[in-house]
Formats: C-alpha cells, structure tokens, sequence
C-alpha cells in the first residue's frame, strides 16, 4: 500500500504507507516548534493534499529556524526531515530561501561551542536532498 502527497492533480510523492505516517507525524511536531501551519492537509482515502502557499512559508520559516541554531544533535534530528521537506518543495516549485549564514551566536538558540560552520551545514543539507530525491517515488 501506499499514499499520496498532492498539489492539486500533480503528486509530489507516494511513499509507502509507514513512511507517510512517520513524516506526517513529523510535520505535525514541525508544525508545532516552528509555530506555523505547514500546508499538509489530513490524510484522507490515502491522499493528503497540500496548500502550496502554506507550504512555502512553513520550507522558508524552517530554514530560519535551522539558520537560528547550531547544535550538532539538533542538526542530525532535524536533517532527515528537513532534507525530505526540501525534496517536496522542490517538486513542487516552491521558491526555496536560503537564510544568510551569520559567523556568529548572535540571536541564536541552542548553540553548541564550537559551533558548526553555517555554510557545511547547508551544503551537507542539499546533498541530503538530491540523494533523497532519488528514493522518494513520485
């Protein structure tokens, strides 16, 4: 079995039914940390479809939430479901906003001393993505 992720009539993915659940429920955690909606609808006779305005500004606020922190176990929690997020978006044509790396701590959370640099961090997080984007089937 499996689900679909929709824009529309257009599916960005169909994972099998345990991957879909577990993103899903990641979303939902998501959702919460970052204080905004994410776009994805329930998951409704194996379909969830997605508002791609909403979804926009929830990829781009949780690029800001990653660019507001440098913390190497948040980062490894956090990669797979970003990496995943960005595969989506980028299916769906979303204008994708990288934040400015700041050499600094300066307005960030959780920071881990010595702090990663900012720039590895985003190209580790593209690379995820493209090799991700290889198993998600559409």
């Amino acid at each position: 079995m499996s689900q679909y992720f929709d824009i529309g009539d257009e599916t960005l993915w169909n994972p099998s039914n345990g991957a879909a659940r577990l993103f899903l429920r990641c979303v939902r955690l998501y959702e919460e940390e970052l204080g905004v909606p994410s776009g994805f609808g329930a998951m409704e006779n194996d379909e969830c479809a997605i508002d791609p305005r909403v979804f926009e500004s929830f990829v781009n606020t949780l690029l800001l939430w990653h660019a507001g922190r440098s913390h190497r176990v948040i980062d490894a929690l956090s990669r797979g479901f970003t990496a995943t997020v960005l595969v989506l978006a980028e299916r769906a044509r979303i204008e994708v906003r990288w934040p400015e790396p700041s050499p600094g701590p300066e307005g960030r959370s959780d920071v881990q001393v010595p702090m990663p640099d900012q720039r590895t961090r985003w190209d580790t997080l593209r690379e995820s993505a493209a090799a991700l984007s290889r198993s998600m089937p559409v």
